[in-house]
């Protein structure tokens, strides 16, 4: 398998996060894989944000979830895009995507969305959290998925393993060689985040992943010169 570079939240480190002019950029700069986050809005819209709240990333303030779909669009999420939404990312760009839940309620909707335009191959669901994996494990039973985490140690691989996951994406800060081997062992794929400089994606190497998440499209086309 190739080593691959998955856009994190598009290109955030030179477009505004989760937008689709983040998305966009992330294709035409030729990352493999684009990420973004879900969250469901009031109305039950699968809106694409990080945070719970609006207040970081857009003009606003309050909870994603006390607000409508309507609502929600007429915030400025940066330079003048909108907060879209994931059926619109999916017919913005062509690229793989992981698509990262919160909740088992998110795991739901994106089950919907995901059976009724059958992208079980084109997306990869990623979680922090176990249940959310194993809840949308069991809605879709041929859907990828990998479990996320920060803070860990060698029990990430048996909490992978337990919830049917494929891959790791692991806080890069916090890996060891010894874990990447074991995890290989399990057949599971890692990656590691997040690397935006020269000196991480070097680390990367060494440690043997198959993969980071980036903020920078120039990551993109260091990797050439790192293998």
């Amino acid at each position: 398998m190739s080593f691959l570079t998955i856009g994190h939240r598009g290109v955030m480190g030179v477009e505004p996060e989760n937008t689709l002019r983040s998305f966009v950029r992330a294709e035409r700069e030729g990352l493999d894989v684009i990420e973004l986050d879900l969250h469901l809005s009031k109305d039950g819209a699968l809106v694409v944000m990080h945070d719970a709240e609006v207040d970081r990333t857009t003009d606003g303030s309050g909870s994603v979830v006390e607000r409508t779909l309507a609502e929600l669009r007429e915030l400025d999420a940066g330079r003048g895009e909108r907060i879209p939404v994931f059926e619109e990312v999916l017919d913005a760009v062509g690229a793989p995507l992981q698509a990262e839940i919160k909740d088992v309620a998110a795991a739901r909707a994106l089950a919907e969305v995901m059976r009724s335009r059958d992208l079980t191959g084109r997306i990869e669901v990623i979680s922090f959290h176990d249940e959310a994996l194993a809840a949308i494990r069991a809605l879709l039973p041929g859907v990828r998925t990998a479990l996320v985490a920060s803070r860990y140690g060698a029990e990430v691989v048996d909490r992978a393993r337990a919830v049917g996951a494929r891959r790791l994406s692991l806080n890069i800060r916090r890996l060891t060689l010894e874990l990447v081997e074991r995890a290989h062992t399990a057949q599971l794929t890692v990656l590691g985040w997040t690397v935006n400089t020269h000196d991480h994606l070097r680390l990367a190497r060494g440690l043997g992943l198959d993969g980071v998440v980036t903020d920078q499209p120039e990551i993109r086309r260091a990797v050439r010169f790192t293998a």
